[in-house]
């Protein structure tokens, strides 16, 4: 049976990837696997070592702390050394979500600075206004 942590971090892998639009025979490529292995690190029935959680980081362009984001954790530390920031786990399930983020990565480089910076602009626009 597989841990639950295990499990969580496949989860994880998994919605990377089909975010990116990847495939697992092009994920494996880039690791250094079989897709068989990307198959089992996804339904959590084989431990992804340290040095390839790194290398599936680097490959899907996210920290490795991505992985573990959303974890239930038991009795977190109140003063952890890694106390980013987190985002709503449900925002990265949505289908809205997803359109917006392939549609983004679709775009040319130049591009999606300018609709990143217009988004932030926004947000200050929103947040000094007031509004709901």
């Amino acid at each position: 049976m597989a841990d639950e942590t295990d499990l969580h971090v496949g989860k994880r892998l998994r919605r990377r990837r089909r975010l990116l639009g990847m495939t697992q025979q092009e994920l494996a490529g880039q690791v250094g696997v079989r897709f068989q292995q990307i198959q089992k690190y996804e339904c959590g029935a084989n431990r992804i070592t340290a040095s390839r959680l790194f290398d599936l980081s680097r490959a899907l362009n996210v920290s490795v702390q991505y992985f573990f984001d959303g974890m239930a954790v038991a009795n977190p530390m109140p003063n952890a050394a890694n106390d980013a920031e987190q985002m709503e786990g449900d925002i990265l399930s949505q289908k809205e979500t997803l359109e917006l983020v392939r549609a983004y990565y679709r775009l040319g480089e130049r591009p999606r600075k300018r609709l990143l910076e217009l988004a932030k602009a926004l947000e200050g626009d929103n947040t000094s206004s007031g509004a709901a």
